[in-house]
């Protein structure tokens, strides 16, 4: 007879591979299948381009990541794992030539903001400022999972997170302090006026202030392999290159965690119409480039920072994440960049570069957006087209094609929408069990919800060891 494991993983992104070292450091027998043949998830870093120049095809920098406390718990500089920052973590760049900045002084953030709307920011943060540890933990976690840390603070974040952002951005008189608020929400893809999105950009903001908005040396491949690394020195073993059908196709587990979409694991583990409920959201359109040299922004912050946000108010951001989600491509989309080699030049030949550039688009949509991003770029960086060497554009198909989480093209894995804004996958006490005693969902799909950050993971890991102590 085969051996029983404890628990079996299936998929190996940071969710999966941070809930299966989550058991393994308690002791417990794990094993990891991946349907690709390397690890990596939404992490990975590849030569989409050319040969030289290695992109994430996904996001670079990991705000998240570098302040998780599940990452924080493990060895994983032991493994590779390096963080380099940029002097900027972000900047907002205006028609005008000036940007608004998230730097790591919140001081110089403000300042960015011109002087009706510098205080008004520091009143915002300032409570927060220094408390990192605690906010993220109780943020971070299952908001009825035990009492919080930090109660007070907590209540404190709450108090504005709760709100659409832009009744957040009320609070502002100028625009530079709407359109970078805006921005901030803007990452989880759902209109404006969406309850919780205060809490997305505020803790974006603290952040930058709090651990930066690095990227991983090398690429976010490094996070993948030294989550791999770490698990299998703790005796995990992980298998790639098999797809998983059907629950059966597995070894025989105690626990099956499943860092899959809520329909994946439905159809693998034959729960029928379990998250029939179940929202995926507008999707992304991303384009990757090999460039010449940087990219030549007008405002001088933006030659600084590792993330570049492109939308000059708040009004044209909301307009575009209106669009996308109510199935419409948006003529000026809203875009999120990156710039890797400002910071780790070895990521491309020497003087040459990789930069991102993602926008919205709708659920699915099969058109091509490059024009309109290219068009939106050169607003900020006239003679952008001239230093493009080769690009590799991903539209929604695409993206599904490479990350079967991201359903349409939704690199969320369920849209922010409705009772999804808090209660991921649906409403229940344990958002990590399913109908099946013995089956678990561990991904993006589940709260705290998208990012490099492997909390999902954590989470999910916290609620397999309960159900098994308690049968044993």
């Amino acid at each position: 007879m085969p051996s029983m494991r404890d628990a079996v993983v299936v998929g190996a992104g940071p969710n999966g591979l941070t809930a299966a070292a989550e058991l393994a450091r308690r002791g417990m027998s794990v094993e990891v299948f991946e349907a690709r043949d390397t690890v990596g998830g939404g992490a990975r870093t590849e030569e989409l381009t050319l040969p030289g120049f290695r992109h994430d095809p996904c996001s670079a920098a990991h705000p998240m990541g570098a302040g998780s406390p599940a990452f924080r718990s493990m060895p994983l500089e032991r493994y590779g794992l390096t963080w380099v920052h940029a002097e900027l973590p972000l900047a907002h760049p205006f028609p005008d030539g000036t940007a608004a900045v998230l730097a790591r002084s919140a001081g110089e953030s403000a300042a960015s903001l011109g002087p009706r709307d510098a205080g008004t920011y520091r009143r915002l943060v300032a409570p927060f400022l220094g408390k990192w540890e605690s906010l993220a933990g109780d943020f971070l976690k299952v908001p009825w999972d035990g009492l919080p840390r930090d109660p007070v603070t907590l209540a404190r974040f709450g108090l504005t997170g709760l709100q659409p952002v832009s009744w957040v951005t009320r609070r502002f008189r100028e625009e530079k302090a709407r359109a970078l608020f805006s921005g901030l929400a803007a990452h989880v893809i759902s209109p404006l006026s969406t309850p919780a999105t205060g809490a997305i950009a505020l803790v974006f903001a603290l952040a930058a202030h709090e651990v930066g908005w690095p990227m991983a040396r090398g690429g976010s491949q490094a996070v993948s392999d030294a989550l791999d690394g770490y698990l299998r020195d703790l005796g995990g073993v992980v298998h790639t290159g098999v797809e998983v059908k059907r629950l059966d196709e597995l070894p025989p587990a105690r626990a099956y965690v499943f860092d899959t979409s809520p329909t994946a694991l439905a159809r693998i583990a034959g729960l029928g119409r379990a998250f029939d409920r179940f929202r995926y959201g507008a999707a992304a359109f991303k384009i990757d480039y090999a460039l010449d040299g940087p990219v030549p922004w007008t405002a001088a912050e933006a030659r600084r920072a590792g993330t570049v946000h492109i939308g000059p108010t708040s009004r044209e951001i909301g307009a575009a994440l209106r669009a996308a989600v109510g199935g419409r491509a948006p003529e000026a989309p809203f875009l999120i960049t990156n710039q890797p080699t400002l910071v780790d030049p070895g990521r491309a030949p020497e003087g040459k570069h990789v930069f991102y550039a993602y926008g919205h688009a709708p659920h699915g949509f099969e058109g091509d957006l490059t024009e309109a991003i290219e068009r939106q770029i050169e607003r900020f960086a006239p003679g952008f087209r001239d230093r493009v060497l080769a690009r590799a554009v991903a539209g929604p198909p695409e993206l599904a094609r490479r990350n079967a989480n991201y359903v349409g093209g939704d690199i969320g894995c369920g849209a922010f929408t409705g009772l999804q804004t808090m209660f991921r996958p649906r409403p229940a006490r344990d958002p990590y069990g399913t109908a099946h005693p013995a089956v678990f969902l561990c991904s993006s799909a589940t709260w705290p919800g998208p990012g490099v950050h492997g909390m999902s993971g954590h989470n999910a890991a916290k609620a397999v060891w309960r159900r098994l102590r308690l049968a044993r």
